[in-house]
């Protein structure tokens, strides 16, 4: 009795240090944001950098409060923005994952389909997503699917990288055993090697979605008239920073948003991994 009292003292302790250990990272992350945004401010402030170019942050949050309601300059509100570029980041995403995922479990694990498509993925590869951009016109016109298009080929070379790279690291151990037990091929490829892999895959889903957010820009440039890639676009024609910056930040705040949602589905699906 006396050494559950004991035990159940000890995590506690634990846990509370924990949590005062994050606190600490969590005020240290605010101190950072707090300096640089202050500093900004300030090198505005003082004339360091003409305010035609750069608009300090108060006037960027001005800004931004204004364009949930207001629509101008640009002829829709940041929500609307928004909601456009979601739709088209989640859709060009979404696909990426469904084909390149499985495309390079089936590469990690099985030696045929790795010579076949291998090399075809390797000449893709190197190639930038803007640079689909002429050939997505020919193909699919300058409309939604062109703009998916270039999202998904940004998207798409991080899911099938980090899947076959999570099979072909699989604990061999893991699998000889099976093999003892009489499992088939395919049955070790769904219970070993792809909850093996899960780590990596998730990894890869993070870069995905900051690529398809990075790439929202350039796909943006395709006839919008909706998106913040065309408000940034905007922004720049009207020589306003300030809406330039806030269709950044937004950008920057979902994805950041949305990274920390698939770090928390990541923890649910691999509960075996050591908390770092």
């Amino acid at each position: 009795m006396a050494d559950q009292k004991a035990i159940s003292a000890s995590i506690e302790v634990e846990n509370r240090n924990k949590a005062r250990e994050r606190r600490k990272l969590l005020m240290i992350s605010l101190i950072g944001l707090v300096c640089f945004f202050g500093i900004w401010e300030l090198v505005v402030r003082v004339g360091l950098v003409p305010i035609r170019y750069l608009n300090p942050p108060t006037m960027v949050v001005r800004t931004f409060f204004t364009k949930l309601m207001d629509p101008k300059p640009d002829g829709a509100t940041i929500p609307v923005h928004f909601w456009a570029s979601f739709r088209l980041a989640l859709c060009g995403f979404v696909i990426a994952v469904i084909v390149g995922i499985p495309l390079g479990w089936i590469m990690g694990y099985y030696k045929i389909a790795n010579r076949l498509i291998r090399p075809l993925f390797e000449i893709m590869r190197p190639i930038p997503p803007i640079a689909w951009i002429p050939i997505s016109i020919l193909w699919l016109g300058i409309g939604y699917q062109a703009k998916a298009f270039i999202i998904f080929v940004s998207a798409f070379v991080p899911c099938v990288i980090n899947a076959y790279t999570g099979v072909t690291l699989t604990n061999q151990t893991l699998v000889d055993v099976s093999k003892t037990c009489g499992a088939s091929k395919w049955q070790i490829f769904r219970t070993v090697c792809i909850p093996s892999s899960l780590p990596l895959v998730f990894t890869s889903l993070r870069i995905s979605l900051g690529n398809a957010w990075s790439a929202l820009v350039a796909a943006e440039m395709l006839a919008a008239t909706q998106g913040l890639g065309y408000m940034i676009q905007q922004g720049r024609n009207f020589v306003r920073s300030d809406i330039i910056i806030c269709g950044m930040l937004v950008i920057g705040i979902s994805g950041a948003l949305m990274s920390a949602g698939l770090a928390f589905i990541e923890k649910k699906a691999t509960p075996w991994r050591t908390e770092k």
